[in-house]
């Protein structure tokens, strides 16, 4: 890692780690110069990324995180402490789950699963990761990650929609309260990125039908986040809070 890393003597934790944008977003912050904790329910399948970064030359750890937990919360960022003897000062907001199927055919289960993790879930580990760095006096930043979803909806996932909306809103909220304390909060809201999850939709008929409604015609790369993530985890954006960035190629912009 280059000694002019941007994010150098920082302490990142990203939620979600295992896979897909997680796992992207903490290979982009060890590059950067971050020290990254990556989260999991389960940290076995953290075990391959963390690799990674030690092979580029970067620091990374593993932490078992089940952010429906505050208990497991709460042990994973002690134990953050204890790996890395500094409190987190960049926060990644990523852990989330989603479903489709017909409002009517969604259970309590469901419900509770997906806003549960998404909403309740990213509320609880920015509680308890703001309150240490108050209580350390350590100023950083919260990086919620939402969805084009926050700001319209689509069949299918009444839940998510729900959940996405209402971290966006969380994220002004808490902006609000944290600026004080040099906590900055803001949001990151991907459209359609293709990962190895949807690769399969995206790439069947009706990702067709949704990448011709996209204004530049094409889905986003997971690279296409770099820069967003590393804006609002990093000085450049010093003076943000309370901001969403949405990174969607314009879908958004079109009418339903």
């Amino acid at each position: 890692m280059s000694d002019t890393a941007p994010l150098r003597g920082v302490t990142a934790l990203v939620t979600g780690a295992s896979s897909g944008l997680g796992r992207h977003f903490s290979l982009t912050l060890a590059q950067a110069g971050a020290e990254v904790i990556l989260a999991a329910r389960r940290p076995t399948t953290l075990t391959s990324a963390v690799l990674e970064i030690h092979a580029l030359g970067g620091r990374a750890h593993a932490v078992a995180m089940d952010v429906r937990s505050r208990d497991s919360v709460r042990v994973a960022l002690e134990e953050v402490g204890a790996q890395t003897g500094r409190c987190v000062n960049v926060l990644v907001n990523n852990a989330g789950v989603a479903d489709t199927k017909a409002a009517l055919r969604y259970d309590d289960g469901d419900w509770a699963s997906i806003v549960g993790t998404n909403l309740t879930g990213a509320w609880t580990v920015a509680q308890e990761t703001a309150s240490r760095m108050v209580e350390q006096r350590v100023a950083g930043s919260i990086i919620n990650i939402t969805s084009i979803l926050a700001n319209r909806v689509a069949g299918g996932v009444s839940p998510y929609c729900a959940a996405k909306a209402g971290l966006r809103h969380l994220t002004q909220a808490l902006a609000v309260e944290l600026a004080r304390h040099q906590i900055r909060v803001n949001s990151l809201a991907p459209g359609y990125i293709v990962t190895d999850l949807n690769r399969d939709f995206l790439e069947g008929d009706k990702g067709e039908q949704l990448r011709m409604r996209n204004p530049m015609r094409r889905f986003g790369a997971l690279s296409d986040l770099d820069g967003p993530l590393l804006l609002l985890a990093s000085p450049a954006s010093a003076y943000m809070t309370g901001a969403e960035l949405v990174v969607d190629g314009g879908h958004q912009c079109n009418p339903l």
